[in-house]
């Protein structure tokens, strides 16, 4: 069981900066790979960013590869997606999660979820 509590959205301008935060409960933070989703109005919850617990191998979707950066600090049982060059279409409710399973790419693949954070772009 791990609980997960995002943090850090908001309303920024296109081109700007943002950084989200998600804290884990527990003592087995690092066994799990730690994802980022994301979910607009009327879509399904897209992948976004993941990290690796093996060797902290990170991977990301097409739409975001080069703009945001997933990190994790072990010994604050913390997973950061740090998201540059912001555009509209990023607007969405961002999701944290664990999962069992290394790169880890589909939701069903991950196990636990915090409850969301908004973050709004404006144009």
């Amino acid at each position: 069981q791990v609980q997960l509590v995002e943090s850090g959205g908001g309303l920024v301008q296109a081109g700007g900066s943002l950084r989200v935060s998600c804290a884990a409960s527990g003592r087995t933070f690092s066994s799990y790979t730690m994802g980022w989703f994301r979910q607009a109005p009327g879509k399904e919850r897209e992948f976004v960013a993941g990290i690796s617990f093996n060797y902290g191998i990170t991977y990301y979707s097409d739409s975001v590869q080069g703009r945001f950066t997933i990190s994790r600090d072990n010994a604050k049982n913390t997973v950061y997606l740090q998201m540059n060059s912001l555009k509209p279409e990023d607007t969405a409710v961002y999701y944290c999660a664990a999962s069992h399973y290394e790169r880890a790419r589909t939701t069903t693949l991950y196990a636990y979820w915090g409850q969301g954070t908004q973050v709004t772009v404006s144009s």
